[in-house]
């Protein structure tokens, strides 16, 4: 019995000795992230690239979940509330997709409006990423900005052929966010706000007669299957932004949150940028491998059109500024 009991002692210190002795394995974080694009949309590989690096240069300890297609956050007017409100920890959206709740954010979708470097995704991504903290980051309250992007210039994609500002009369155009709206309505169209993952089946079904997207994303919601035209050059940009939870970024460790702090803000705004724009060249291959042709707007008619838009720029700093926000100093700061 005492040699039972002499083996039972020294089984138990052991497994102590194992338990409480041996060094502990490092904890794996994981965060959730989540967005309303299909998997094969430049955000979905992105955010795959940026995983990796987390979880290497964290020798573990950082992890992303992945949820695309509205999965996890549902659609694009949801995104930003979700994680608001700790549904996901990350959630990526269009501020176009919740009309007037980031007025200021939507300037930047004004009519051929851009910095003077460039109107490429890399120029306009980092110039608007620098501005956030202190032009966009009270319109984003309750949100922790880890960088914004902005699209290549926005084509109209459509079932007939457009080449002049007349063939727009009539027209039924999904749109998505208040400056484009204003834009549709410019031309003497009819804007009917229609979420990105419905267009292709409203143009099959006659609902829409065209749409606006950059040539990356009418390739990545497959456009080309039914609308046979685009017209060239870009009117317009759309804004997105990557945003965190704060509170689930203040639980990180010190450690943690140094990491993410690096591998967000304007330096990863640019490289998604670049991305953005070799997708886009990219984009428009697939369309012409779909057989869309491609218009170029004749140039009396492209002037005709830069002057109509103008009077909308004027408005819409305008409204901005009734509400107490500093919409011309932000929008000067932006075109600089």
């Amino acid at each position: 019995m005492d040699f039972v009991r002499s083996l039972t002692a020294i089984a138990v210190a052991t497994a102590t000795a194992l338990t409480f002795g041996a060094p502990a394995r490092a904890q794996t974080t994981e965060l959730k992230v989540s967005h309303f694009l299909p998997p094969n949309h430049t955000f979905q590989k992105a955010m795959e690239a940026w995983g990796k690096q987390l979880e290497k240069e964290s020798g573990g300890k950082l992890k992303l979940r992945i949820y695309p297609a509205g999965q996890l956050g549902g659609g694009p007017n949801r995104q930003f509330d979700a994680a608001r409100n700790g549904i996901t920890d990350i959630a990526i959206s269009l501020h176009g997709a919740t009309p007037g709740r980031y007025a200021t954010t939507e300037l930047v979708s004004l009519p051929f409006a851009h910095p003077s470097a460039g109107a490429n995704s890399a120029v306009t991504s980092k110039r608007l990423t620098e501005l956030a903290p202190k032009y966009l980051a009270k319109e984003h309250e309750g949100l922790k900005i880890l960088w914004m992007a902005v699209t290549p210039p926005l084509m109209f994609h459509s079932k007939s052929k457009i080449q002049s500002i007349d063939d727009f009369k009539g027209l039924k155009v999904r749109y998505a966010g208040t400056q484009f709206k204003n834009l549709i309505d410019t031309l003497g169209a009819v804007p009917l706000a229609v979420p990105p993952q419905e267009t292709q089946d409203a143009l099959a079904k006659g609902i829409v007669d065209a749409a606006t997207f950059p040539y990356e994303g009418a390739a990545s919601f497959d456009i080309g299957t039914v609308a046979k035209n685009t017209l060239e050059p870009g009117v317009s940009s759309a804004s997105f932004a990557v945003v965190m939870n704060p509170a689930k970024y203040e639980s990180l460790s010190p450690e943690l949150k140094a990491l993410i702090d690096k591998t967000t803000g304007p330096a990863a705004a640019e490289n998604f940028g670049k991305m953005w724009d070799e997708a886009e060249v990219s984009g428009k291959k697939n369309l012409q491998s779909k057989g869309v042709e491609i218009t170029v707007m004749p140039p009396a008619e492209l002037a005709k059109m830069k002057k109509m838009f103008a009077p909308q720029i004027d408005e819409a700093i305008a409204d901005v500024e009734k509400k107490g926000k500093p919409g011309r100093e932000f929008f000067e700061a932006y075109t600089k």
